[in-house]
């Protein structure tokens, strides 16, 4: 598990527009005039947005004349939602080192 990765992916979610982004795109691929226009945001941030929603994987791009045109990457988000799982997975093999006599000791003797 990729530290980095996981990093790209909650930053692509911990923005409101980004959400909406990922919301708009649930219905299809769509040009960036119509999310620009739909969100009300302008080309540079737009554009910003974006980004970070194609690095973290979520979301695939391309060209088309003049415009880029966007759509979920379902490999990206079955990839994140395995990362999330495995991220947030509890292990009870390992016990927790507070039950240890030796830790008891340790907190005896401070």
């Amino acid at each position: 598990m990729d530290n980095n990765n996981i990093a790209k992916i909650f930053k692509a979610l911990c923005d409101e527009n980004r959400v909406e982004i990922i919301r708009l795109l649930k219905s299809g691929s769509q040009c960036a005039c119509n999310i620009a226009d739909k969100l009300g945001l302008g080309q540079s941030k737009l554009s910003y947005h974006m980004k970070i929603l194609c690095d973290s994987g979520l979301i695939e791009s391309w060209p088309s004349g003049k415009w880029m045109y966007y759509k979920i990457n379902t490999i990206g988000c079955e990839y994140a939602l395995n990362l999330f799982q495995e991220l947030t997975s509890v292990s009870n093999d390992r016990p927790c080192l507070c039950d240890t006599a030796e830790f008891e000791s340790d907190i005896a003797t401070n």
